[in-house]
């Protein structure tokens, strides 16, 4: 678990810079709402010193040791609900129980979240915030106590279905068409069951990084909302953002599309779509080494 945490860590460090970046222009922080992402990765070290490359990024550090926590310790104890209580077993009870614990670890960690937002979109010498206790002081003195901390917790829920469901989808989909209609050039034995076709490795890589790409591509704009509302009383629109459905209207009607629900999407291409290959890659490659096939 340490090492698991501490890799998650380096991780998250290495695409800081990309996050900041993505919640400065999703939320249209007005020193930056001009420019485009390159040019804004360009421009935060310059009015803020490289440093400003990494603002909310102590929070996010602090999040993922309990996050992964919750996470394995939910698992095991939804697994064996599943299966007790409900009599289902094999891939299936695995599958919830992994998209519960998922979900469990996400709401236990969500204001440290809220708080990593709040200081990411800060810019320097407008400081709401001076750090992470500071800004877990003011928001629950100021908007509501307790409730303050889960503003955009519902879209944050909502997109994780679609998200897992259309990457599952996506790959299982391109995996069986390529197999079925081009299996020499794209398969190869399994090594665990030479029966079995598998996909190149290199094509599991293309493959699981289209499946990321089009589920970050269908789930966007439930992030965009999350971060609008995460931000709440920082932002001056604030009043208009206040449900799911307010937030997706506002963000639609004053900024369109490509500049309102899906800017930012190319960072999100950077960030995820190699991790999701990677992640497909390695699921097959365990598969085969456990003898699953």
């Amino acid at each position: 678990m340490p090492s698991r945490s501490i890799a998650g860590c380096c991780a998250k460090t290495t695409i800081a810079p990309l996050d900041r970046v993505k919640i400065l222009l999703q939320a249209h922080n007005r020193h930056y709402k001009h420019l485009g992402v390159f040019s804004t990765l360009c421009a935060v070290p310059k009015k803020e010193g490289f440093l400003g490359l990494y603002k909310g990024n102590g929070a996010m550090m602090i999040r993922i040791f309990p996050y992964g926590a919750i996470q394995f310790m939910s698992f095991d104890h939804y697994k064996k609900i599943i299966t007790t209580k409900l009599g289902i077993s094999g891939h299936v009870h695995r599958l919830m129980a992994g998209s519960m614990a998922g979900m469990t670890a996400v709401i236990c960690t969500y204001p440290l979240d809220m708080v990593r937002v709040r200081l990411a979109f800060q810019v320097k010498g407008e400081h709401t915030y001076t750090g992470i206790v500071h800004a877990f002081k003011t928001i629950y003195a100021k908007e509501g106590g307790f409730l303050g901390f889960y503003r955009g917790l519902m879209p944050t829920i909502i997109g994780m279905a679609p998200y897992a469901g259309v990457s599952f989808f996506t790959f299982g989909t391109l995996k069986s068409v390529g197999l079925t209609h081009a299996p020499t050039l794209l398969g190869r034995p399994s090594s665990d069951n030479p029966n079995v076709l598998v996909l190149k490795t290199h094509i599991n890589l293309l493959c699981g990084g289209i499946a990321g790409a089009i589920a970050q591509t269908i789930s966007y704009p439930l992030d965009v909302t999350r971060r609008r509302m995460q931000l709440g009383t920082v932002l001056p629109d604030s009043e208009k953002c206040l449900t799911m459905w307010k937030t997706l209207k506002y963000i639609y009607g004053h900024h369109g599309i490509r500049r309102g629900l899906y800017r930012g999407l190319s960072l999100n291409y950077i960030r995820c779509v190699p991790s999701q290959a990677v992640a497909f890659t390695t699921y097959e490659l365990m598969k085969q080494f456990l003898h699953l096939n």
